[in-house]
């Protein structure tokens, strides 16, 4: 199992099951499809808690962002395909759109010219496939 940590402001949208990917850091234990995921909130504080029942991991891509010169985002590319809509991808990713997540990319990371990582995604809640029924 590998337990993913996330902002407080991502809570709906991944128990909602809305938000079904991460865009992380690569990092020796990144998970691999098929892994089981526990994601949390407040990871290693009094509040930590569970978000969902654990998810099925089913693909982690790398992907890459490039930055513009306002700290707006001006590319992404997941497996070497670029993203057609950035907002779009933004809303997957649980923002409202592409300058929400650049703001948020800029709070937590600074100014960045281009970031490499990989994009973690997963299987829907249990709990949200009966709340959209």
């Amino acid at each position: 199992m590998v337990g993913l940590n996330f902002d407080a402001r991502f809570e709906v949208a991944i128990r909602e099951g809305w938000k079904t990917q991460t865009i992380r850091k690569v990092h020796p234990r990144n998970p691999r499809p098929g892994d089981v995921l526990q994601l949390f909130t407040g990871q290693r504080s009094p509040e930590c808690r569970r978000l969902c029942p654990d998810v099925r991991c089913t693909d982690v891509l790398k992907i890459e962002i490039t930055f513009g010169d306002d700290g707006g985002i001006d590319r992404i590319v997941a497996d070497g395909v670029p993203a057609r809509d950035l907002d779009a991808f933004a809303v997957q990713d649980g923002f409202a759109d592409s300058d929400d997540m650049a703001a948020f990319w800029r709070e937590k990371h600074g100014l960045l010219e281009v970031f490499h990582g990989v994009l973690i995604e997963w299987a829907r809640p249990m709990n949200a496939e009966r709340a959209a029924a």
